[in-house]
């Protein structure tokens, strides 16, 4: 099996992020089986690849014939063990839970050979804590996406406690093919992206909770003063309220900080279900549509 060049890779999750990683590996030439729960999952994840495709398709980023090869890579299953058969490389992109992610490692364990690298696309879990899930802690590593995926460039390439250099080596490479930025970091709470983000959305949230100013104008600030694209409550938004809380209460629990502490405003938002655009409501509406 040549895993310093998969040819095959198997994706589970078929959300926002999951969908994205599948449609870039085949954009990339490789052979994907994507995977989720419920069939459902599945053909949402690929109306969303349909979407991305098509809006390259009318720039004139792919001919037709390539989006019809690059959907033809794609196979979907809600069967884990069919989605890595004869697979070199799996990426979990399933909900930012480390219980949930550990009981799918397990599984996947039993399925596929030692040769096979396990990268997740976690962006706050200790990659170390998951690969004790396994029985191949030298071959499990982090792969951590940004969204949209097939827009960013970067991949923060997270090096567990034990993963091999052979194993960093493999996944700088894939990452390169897939036409991203591999950067290596260590494995602490939130890596670098979230541990720097989080409290930055975080705060913004506290400033809008204690009448420091409207979300309309925090956003302004930090778009105009410091040149950010998206300002901090609108970018929580498009994250998904429920992630930022999440990855949060990771950097709390995992560096025992109280800075990092998420904002009562943020909670009681994620409680009553306003979890940003894929709700439809968040610090901002957004009109079906």
């Amino acid at each position: 099996m040549n895993v310093t060049n998969p040819r095959s890779i198997a994706v589970f999750g078929a959300g926002t992020m999951g969908a994205g990683i599948a449609q870039v590996v085949a954009q990339a030439g490789i052979s994907v089986r994507l995977c989720d729960v419920e069939e459902g999952f599945l053909q949402s994840g690929l109306a969303r690849i349909q979407s991305s495709l098509d809006k390259l398709l009318s720039k004139g980023a792919i001919a037709k014939e390539g989006q019809s090869t690059i959907l033809q890579s794609i196979q979907t299953t809600t069967d884990r063990r069919t989605a890595v058969e004869g697979v070199e490389l799996v990426v979990e992109a399933i909900p930012e839970q480390l219980e949930l992610k550990k009981t799918l490692f397990a599984e996947l364990e039993d399925f596929c050979p030692p040769s096979v690298i396990f990268a997740t696309n976690t962006s706050s879990i200790s990659i170390s804590e998951l690969a004790q899930a396994t029985r191949r802690p030298d071959r499990f590593i982090g792969m951590h996406f940004f969204n949209p995926v097939p827009v960013m460039k970067l991949v923060e390439v997270v090096r567990g406690h034990d993963t091999s250099d052979a194993t960093v080596g493999v996944v700088r490479e894939l990452a390169l093919k897939l036409g991203k930025v591999p950067v290596e970091v260590n494995d602490y709470p939130g890596f670098v992206s979230n541990r720097i983000l989080m409290p930055m959305i975080n705060e913004a949230v506290y400033c809008l909770m204690e009448g420091v100013a409207t979300k309309e104008a925090i956003d302004q600030v930090m778009k105009l003063g410091m040149n950010h694209p998206m300002g901090p409550l609108e970018l929580a938004d498009f994250i998904g309220l429920d992630v930022c809380l999440d990855i949060l209460e990771v950097l709390h629990r995992g560096l025992g900080d109280p800075k990092y502490r998420p904002c009562p405003l943020l909670r009681r938002m994620v409680a009553s279900g306003r979890l940003g655009r894929k709700t439809g409501r968040g610090f901002y509406e957004y009109p079906k549509g």
